[in-house]
């Protein structure tokens, strides 16, 4: 039987630091326009919205929730489906079901949370690339026209990491100080905010 990753020591502090790497661009923000800040708008995209922030850390707390490398496996495979959304978005290649994939993805995942359901890993990969490519086509689709689109892509896959960090870094703190039970009530708040969102 497996066991569980033990909570790794230094996660307080590489969780502060990927807390610190998120926020600090909004704070220095500027609001010039052109290629010179495509990194930085593609970055606080992600950011921008409750749905978006929600399910990147959702990712991180269900990926937690596995054990070996489904850890890493999870959130890894979920940057590399969501750059290929953002092409998608970029390049206005019609995706019916983006909208209802992001909502979609926190009711799922919050309900994962909550009951702690491990899936098998072949359906639980489809289900993380379904969501990346629906996160991903909507960061593409909303793209300023006048910035560089490698930097912009580059920028809102590194915010999507850093998320899923916070997510895996919460998940192993919430396991050493107060069990499962905290992960369990994020994962209900996260699914009740996304049934509230295919209200219509």
């Amino acid at each position: 039987m497996k066991k569980p990753i033990p909570p790794v020591k230094f996660f307080p502090l590489l969780l502060l630091i990927a807390l610190l790497l998120i926020t600090s661009p909004l704070v220095f923000a500027h609001t010039g326009d052109g290629p010179h800040n495509g990194w930085l708008q593609g970055f606080t995209h992600p950011l921008s919205r409750l749905d978006h922030i929600l399910a990147m850390v959702a990712v991180g707390l269900w990926a937690a929730q596995g054990y070996g490398r489904m850890v890493w496996l999870f959130p890894l495979i979920f940057v590399v489906v969501i750059g290929l959304g953002g092409l998608l978005g970029m390049i206005a290649l019609p995706l019916t079901f983006a909208k209802y994939g992001i909502m979609l993805s926190l009711v799922i995942l919050g309900a994962l949370l909550a009951w702690r359901k491990h899936l098998p890993l072949s359906v639980s990969v489809l289900l993380i690339g379904l969501f990346a490519l629906s996160h991903g086509y909507a960061h593409g689709s909303e793209m300023p026209s006048n910035i560089s689109l490698p930097s912009y892509a580059a920028g809102f896959m590194l915010a999507t990491m850093l998320l899923h960090l916070c997510g895996i870094g919460l998940a192993l703190l919430c396991k050493k100080i107060a069990g499962t039970r905290w992960i369990r009530f994020s994962g209900i708040i996260i699914a009740v905010y996304g049934g509230f969102l295919l209200i219509p």
